[in-house]
């Protein structure tokens, strides 16, 4: 079976992005993200904001190559980059005086990627 990768032109291009990244700060965090946003929709990683509560502590930063859901709730500060966030992530994440960002966003921030943890 020939696998084909995403289809969303947005997808595609955050994939682009992130592997010339990897390529030119010699980093392999982005070449890893790319390669978990390449997956099928079905294998790609949905985080609910309870899990990111659980598994991070104050003031961290953490990417998700995926989506993150809404159901839970946090009660620190987190910094959260990902492909996508349904509205109540976002709300949930901002109340508690975190920041949600897309990965391009994350990739301008941070190019090297210090300090930051994959969840999912």
């Amino acid at each position: 079976m020939k696998q084909t990768g995403p289809s969303n032109v947005q997808l595609q291009g955050m994939i682009s992005l992130l592997k010339k990244q990897g390529s030119e700060q010699k980093v392999n965090l982005w070449k890893r993200i790319a390669a978990d946003l390449e997956k099928s929709s079905r294998k790609r990683r949905v985080v609910n904001v309870h899990r990111i509560n659980k598994h991070t502590k104050d003031n961290e930063t953490v990417i998700v190559p995926g989506k993150v859901l809404g159901t839970g709730e946090i009660d620190h500060k987190v910094n959260v980059a990902a492909f996508d966030f349904s509205e109540g992530a976002k709300k949930k994440i901002i109340q508690a005086k975190g920041a949600c960002m897309n990965l391009s966003e994350i990739i301008q921030k941070n190019p090297k990627g210090q300090n930051i943890r994959i969840i999912g």
